[in-house]
């Protein structure tokens, strides 16, 4: 097939291929269920791609990705001046057209280069609701910069409008541009987006310090307890274990029931397989590993019910301070 031929679907899954699975699997995180099953099928169809085509389409992502970089970070104008000196006068073209149209339809994108302190003297005595939608197009770290420093009652406040957020109509946003618009750029929206949920909310819980996390947590299980606990379970995910101490894992392996050790691992990566098999005595790993060569024919609703279980006793040593939990590179131990 010539390179022409490739679709953009097929270009995407040469670069992910290329990449490596760990550099791959970062990418991941960054997309949604339906884009990553496309990738992902485009991927098991790719087979063998020569060394020079995937070159090219290296070469061209690393390019996009450049331009992308230049312009967030100096704007039009400098984008324009660094890309040709790079690839000349029509490349440079043909790249900022394709840049640009993406950043049209990309709502707030002006929120990329205000820091957490402008963000907040902005948003501070807004209503809770638009904080909300405003944070919910932002990082996690710089939203969750922006929730530490609200008042105690609307910071639970804005915590709940994110987690119930589902979609923003283009009339609701562009009410928020009229309210903001002498502070902000205009905002232009074309068509309903998926903002906020819990999965953002997570995120940014995840990066607040833990006695701000103790606060929220403890004012929102008065408020909603079901929410809370919704929170909860996407702040720590099982994966998560290889990230932890090896005292912490000694200390959570303890407490955990050996049949859902068993069926957790079934699912499990070889990461998380390892970290757990280094963090247990010699006789428990080798029952665990006999069970699991025994064990078959498992359901996934088992295998991911064993894993939350594991989660919950993690989740429970850590209220309890019995093992820590790292969270958004801010913690550091004293061994």
């Amino acid at each position: 097939m010539a390179d022409q031929e490739l679709t953009p679907q097929q270009r995407a899954a040469t670069v992910i291929v290329a990449l490596g699975t760990d550099k791959a699997s970062r990418i991941y995180q960054y997309m949604g269920p339906d884009e990553l099953e496309q990738l992902t099928l485009e991927v098991a169809k790719l087979g063998h791609v020569p060394t020079e085509r995937t070159e090219q389409v290296l070469e061209e992502f690393y390019q996009m990705c450049l331009t992308n970089k230049a312009v967030t970070e100096g704007g039009m104008e400098y984008a324009r001046s660094v890309l040709q000196k790079a690839f000349g006068d029509q490349a440079a073209d043909q790249l900022l057209s394709k840049v640009t149209k993406a950043l049209t339809n990309r709502a707030f994108s002006f929120l990329d280069k205000t820091d957490a302190k402008t963000l907040l003297s902005t948003l501070q005595h807004e209503r809770a609701q638009t904080i909300a939608l405003v944070l919910s197009y932002v990082d996690p770290d710089k939203a969750a910069a922006v929730i530490e420093e609200l008042p105690a009652n609307k910071k639970l406040r804005v915590v709940e409008n994110i987690a119930r957020m589902e979609s923003a109509s283009p009339d609701a946003v562009k009410m928020l541009e009229e309210e903001l618009k002498k502070k902000f750029a205009n905002i232009i929206v074309t068509e309903k987006v998926q903002v906020g949920g819990l999965d953002q909310i997570a995120a940014i819980m995840n990066n607040l310090e833990r006695s701000s996390e103790k606060a929220v947590f403890d004012g929102l299980e008065k408020r909603n307890s079901k929410l809370a606990e919704e929170i909860r379970k996407r702040m720590f995910v099982f994966e998560d274990i290889v990230k932890m101490d090896d005292r912490s894992v000694q200390r959570f392996v303890r407490d955990c029931d050996t049949r859902d050790i068993v069926l957790a691992l079934k699912g499990a990566n070889k990461e998380v397989a390892d970290k757990l098999f280094a963090n247990m005595s010699s006789r428990m790993r080798q029952n665990i590993e006999e069970d699991l060569e025994i064990t078959t024919n498992v359901r996934i609703r088992d295998v991911e019910e064993a894993q939350q279980r594991i989660v919950g006793i993690i989740r429970d040593l850590e209220e309890r301070n019995e093992i820590i939990i790292l969270k958004g590179g801010k913690d550091e131990i004293i061994a």
